[in-house]
């Protein structure tokens, strides 16, 4: 592997142990609420796309027992920190960590309508309508290639099986584009808000619904991450960011 700046933080108070680029992208609370927001499933496999250095998949493995995880990230360098990271924190014989193109990726683990959920964190910028970070990774993990959000979303609806779970986080302002892509695909959806603090715009939000199900659409209650007290999170993001709670759906 390139020689790359790296750091080790810890998630879910200690339980997990990330290994990160120093600079460019870093994982931080988005991955972590995205596999709290995932059902708890007792066994099945699950697809982490855009697994980055695999932080939402293994969050998701320390949370529950039973499945198995297969991620694909398109970067070889994060691929190859992940697979360190399996090691480290003892989940490399329930993970298939693969490197691949969600466009053209041909690995046997990766069989349609084959998994139970599908967690992703795409990224959030279109292509033309964002300033480019200057690092690489950074500018791969926020800005959309030519696995735009509708081929992104495609591909994982292909991969989950009939009346799967999807879970996804996005920006608050591109949901309608995304509800426009599941439309008559997904039912049952639920959206959780981000809300910085009490009374602020939601920038984020989590989406989840199921494939070939129907079922209204409804808005959460959400998650309030900042408190106006001083304290650097609510209670209640400490129960998920911390201790390894449910994000309530």
């Amino acid at each position: 592997m390139m020689e790359m700046a790296v750091t080790d933080d810890a998630f879910l108070g200690d339980r997990l142990t990330i290994r990160q680029p120093k600079e460019g992208y870093r994982a931080a609370m988005d991955p972590v609420l995205l596999a709290a927001a995932a059902p708890l499933l007792t066994k099945g496999r699950v697809l982490d796309v855009g697994s980055g250095v695999g932080t939402a998949g293994f969050c998701y493995l320390t949370r529950v027992a039973g499945p198995e995880l297969v991620s694909l990230e398109i970067d070889p360098l994060l691929v190859d920190l992940a697979r360190h990271n399996a090691d480290t924190n003892n989940l490399a014989e329930r993970a298939t960590l693969l490197q691949g193109d969600l466009l053209n990726s041909r690995s046997a683990a990766l069989t349609s309508n084959g998994f139970d959920l599908v967690l992703t964190n795409p990224p959030y910028l279109r292509a033309g309508h964002a300033d480019r970070p200057p690092n690489a990774i950074k500018d791969r993990a926020n800005v959309e290639g030519a696995a735009d959000l509708k081929k992104w979303i495609a591909f994982c609806l292909r991969m989950l099986r009939q009346k799967g779970t999807l879970v996804m986080i996005h920006r608050a302002d591109r949901v309608d584009e995304i509800l426009c892509h599941l439309q008559g695909k997904v039912g049952d959806l639920a959206i959780i808000p981000l809300w910085p603090r009490q009374g602020r715009d939601a920038k984020r939000v989590i989406i989840r619904g199921r494939k070939a199900i129907k079922g209204p659409t409804r808005l959460s209650a959400g998650l309030v991450l900042h408190p106006d007290d001083g304290q650097r999170y609510s209670s209640e993001a400490i129960a998920i960011l911390r201790d390894g709670g449910a994000l309530e759906i």
